[in-house]
């Protein structure tokens, strides 16, 4: 094991690197160019995939020059100003990457949608050492470590010629460690939400959801066991998708569990959420529950249709999950989520209400998730340490981990952030038994045959539609089962705000919250339609921004003015 000494250099030689200045912005890295007006560049705030195309392809700037002000973005407010720590460290190969693809384009045009697009990865995204960048889930207990090969949505996202641009923070192991903060990992500290000063972003894709809601990167890509991909697009004024367990790779991604895990992206419009799907999504020999999924992964970009819930029928399972009682929300999120169903109504659904889950009770006060998770993520992660090619901490399971942790309190248990409960509770399973398989089966009976599945098949319903806050993600979780969610509203002025954790409130005046479309397996592509009529109807997002200081002030013509000599 590393001491106390070792690692703190370790880690202060990391960070040193890795956030150094790829920043700057020398006068020879590109050739001269003519004086561009600002209203000809896109907004980098709110700036889409295609609009960025759009501006390669017209050579108003280059992936370079892309690159370089989404680092210069995140230099303005991530460790500095508002201190949002969204993002975990930069890929010193991007600028790399970048130039490459930039000439790509010119000797042979374009691989795809996302050629010369810069894409942040959460940070228990596996990605190969030899480009610079770390995988550690947040943990200092993985610092340095080689790991064997890059995530399969990664091989698929560099095959598209994506530019990773670096890592986001999350929740330390994907909020399965212990009763911490969303968004607090030892390595990046506390996110925070970039819409309410010092703000729950949620978790455990924070840094994914804050990174991309002010334009610190176009897209990004988090993880969901229960929630992790849906609360942070909620809380973060965002389009993003939870997928069908087995629809995207979960190959090279730091595990919780395979029954549950899921990779989607994370983006500013549902146009975006549904291209990067598009290239993520598919099957691979690595992991064997992509398998199982259709033959052929649909384009998503094609559900994108305003009319798409004209002739639907929409189900409100409000039992459980628009209880506040049960809930714990606000009362103001079912007063937005009440006004989105004459929504739904004017974009021709038929909205079935209520069109409850049978089992919704019983999930409420179900404790099989638990055992599940316990047991599958003593095995998984177990068996991702011993598939490094090195780490240099020395840990190599579970209990090494935890011990690794008690070991190192300056760096993985600073005072309000110590518990690991969680992880102690793990190391205490003894394997797959009886009790565990009968709470497997109890998950697919509860979440999808009498639960999503039940109340489709009932009510003969096309999907489902609830407030992404609260209990929402649990039914999908456990069944495996898609969720897609869109910018809902904003909490008011005069919400009473609460401690979500030792540094973060919620909710707060001006956090968004989000609207969740909810269906059977493999159903992405009609929720896509759902959500995107709802989105283009409302346009929720462009309602308000992040307070001021979190709005980054770089845009492109600021880094084509430094090579210009304007």
């Amino acid at each position: 094991m590393w001491t106390l000494k070792a690692v703190a250099l370790f880690a202060v030689f990391y960070a040193c690197t890795l956030f150094s200045a790829q920043l700057s912005v020398r006068a020879d890295d590109q050739p001269s160019l003519p004086a561009i007006r600002r209203a000809s560049l896109p907004d980098l705030y709110e700036a889409s995939i295609s609009e960025l195309q759009e501006g390669l392809e017209a050579q108003l700037f280059t992936s370079v020059d892309l690159v370089k002000a989404y680092f210069a973005r995140i230099e303005e407010v991530n460790l500095q100003g508002p201190q949002l720590r969204a993002v975990l460290e930069l890929n010193p190969s991007a600028l790399a990457q970048a130039a490459a693809l930039d000439n790509e384009r010119k000797v042979s045009g374009i691989r795809g949608p996302l050629h010369g697009i810069p894409i942040l990865l959460k940070d228990n995204i596996a990605t190969v050492a030899s480009e610079g960048m770390n995988t550690t889930a947040g943990s200092f207990s993985l610092l340095g470590s080689i790991v064997p090969d890059d995530a399969g949505v990664v091989k698929r996202l560099r095959k598209a010629g994506a530019i990773l641009l670096g890592k986001a923070n999350l929740s330390e192991f994907a909020h399965f460690r212990g009763n911490l903060a969303s968004g607090w990992s030892g390595r990046g500290g506390q996110c925070t939400n970039a819409y309410f000063p010092h703000a729950d972003p949620c978790g455990s894709s924070s840094g994914s959801g804050v990174a991309v809601s002010i334009g610190l990167v176009t897209v990004a890509l988090g993880t969901e066991t229960d929630g992790s991909i849906t609360c942070p697009t909620s809380n973060n004024n965002l389009a993003g998708i939870k997928t069908t367990r087995g629809l995207t790779s979960r190959a090279g991604v730091v595990p919780i569990s395979e029954h549950q895990d899921t990779v989607g992206p994370m983006a500013r419009s549902m146009a975006d959420a549904a291209t990067v799907l598009s290239i993520i999504a598919g099957r691979d020999p690595n992991d064997n529950f992509t398998l199982a999924q259709p033959a052929v992964v649909p384009d998503f970009t094609k559900a994108l249709d305003p009319n798409a819930l004209k002739g639907k029928r929409i189900g409100v399972p409000r039992k459980v999950f628009t209880n506040d009682n049960i809930t714990g929300n606000d009362p103001f999120v079912n007063v937005a989520f009440n006004a989105s169903l004459d929504v739904l109504r004017a974009l021709g659904a038929t909205v079935v209400d209520p069109a409850d889950l049978p089992s919704a009770e019983e999930i409420a006060v179900s404790n099989n998730e638990t055992i599940v998770l316990d047991v599958d993520f003593k095995i998984q992660l177990n068996a991702y340490y011993e598939s490094l090619l090195s780490n240099p901490s020395g840990v190599r399971s579970l209990a090494d981990l935890i011990a690794f942790n008690n070991a190192n309190p300056a760096l993985e248990e600073p005072p309000r952030f110590e518990d690991q409960s969680e992880l102690i509770e793990s190391e205490a399973t003894t394997g797959m038994n009886s009790t565990y398989f009968q709470a497997l089966a109890f998950d697919k009976d509860l979440g999808a045959t009498r639960g999503i599945d039940a109340a489709l098949q009932q009510f003969k319903l096309d999907g489902l539609v609830l407030p992404a806050p609260g209990f929402t993600t649990v039914p999908a979780a456990i069944a495996g089962y898609p969720i897609v969610t869109v910018p809902l509203g904003f909490y008011p002025e005069n919400v009473t705000i609460a401690l979500a954790g030792p540094e973060t409130v919620y909710p707060a005046p001006g956090v968004p919250f989000g609207l969740s479309f909810l269906g059977t397996a493999f159903s992405e592509f009609q929720l896509i339609g759902f959500a995107f009529a709802y989105e283009q109807k409302t346009k929720t997002r462009l309602a308000r921004k992040a307070f001021a200081e979190a709005i980054p002030k770089t845009q492109l013509q600021d880094i084509l003015s430094s090579h210009s000599g304007l």
